[in-house]
């Protein structure tokens, strides 16, 4: 059972009970705050169970060989399986469910697959998209899904290991964010990307850079290139999940930037 998010339980739970509910759902909030959880219970709680359930998880889009944790996605693979998985009835009678887990990671093919069963689904099916970063789904794709938002609970723990390793992240960043470019590009080929996720980098700057233009605001000082920063890095976040962008220059790029 999952802590906090009574609401949002109840919301769907009185919506199956009026035979009510939607045939998509989009999930967002914060990462590791239990949405995948709830509709995983949700789908139980509903009779689906297997083999009527199915979870797309990211995927490593290059060889297994390089093991490469940046290139996962969700590809057009996947969703052809998951649509004829839905093509089917229901072994046990009731629903047939997809979650899709880290939604934003489906590349723009596997998006644009998905959207005809959104606009048409076909019997008792349920499909749940999960995400912390819905802004990185096509608006087709967001305009067709009733979407839930989740809060992190008060009582969740808090991913202490995350928290340290990113609290790593920004400690080594802050000098090099103030350095000159050779410093800069040392750092950037310091780093090995096959252990280190791009992402964590990104989104650790994006946190710091978002605080400072609070901090600017506040204090009423410009802001514009601060503004600029913070798009560049939903930019690169954005190439990097759905492009084979390299890693190193993109974050070489950024650190010219800043």
């Amino acid at each position: 059972m999952i802590v906090g998010h009574k609401k949002q339980r109840e919301f769907l739970e009185k919506k199956h009970k009026l035979n009510q509910l939607s045939h998509a759902y989009l999930f967002t909030g914060a990462e590791g705050i239990g949405k995948k959880t709830l509709a995983l219970e949700f789908a139980e709680l509903i009779g689906c169970r297997f083999p009527d359930l199915l979870v797309i998880k990211s995927i490593n889009s290059e060889s297994s060989i390089k093991n490469k944790k940046d290139s996962l996605e969700i590809d057009i693979g996947q969703v052809r399986d998951a649509l004829n998985f839905l093509s089917y009835k229901s072994y046990n009678g009731g629903f047939k469910v997809v979650i899709v887990d880290d939604a934003e990671r489906m590349n723009v093919e596997a998006q644009n697959c998905f959207l005809k069963t959104l606009e048409e689904p076909k019997g008792n099916t349920l499909i749940i998209l999960v995400s912390s970063k819905p802004d990185m789904l096509l608006p087709t794709i967001f305009s067709r899904c009733q979407t839930l938002k989740f809060f992190r609970p008060k009582d969740l723990p808090k991913n202490v290991e995350r928290q340290e390793k990113e609290e790593e992240i920004l400690k080594e960043l802050i000098p090099i964010i103030n350095s000159n470019l050779a410093d800069k590009f040392k750092y950037v080929k310091s780093i090995d990307f096959e252990e280190q996720d791009l992402r964590e980098i990104l989104e650790v700057m994006q946190r710091y850079f978002r605080k400072f233009l609070m901090a600017e605001i506040e204090a009423g000082k410009p802001v514009g290139k601060i503004k600029n920063i913070i798009n560049l890095i939903e930019d690169l976040n954005s190439r990097f999940l759905f492009t084979n962008a390299n890693p190193k220059l993109a974050l070489e790029i950024l650190l010219m930037e800043v």
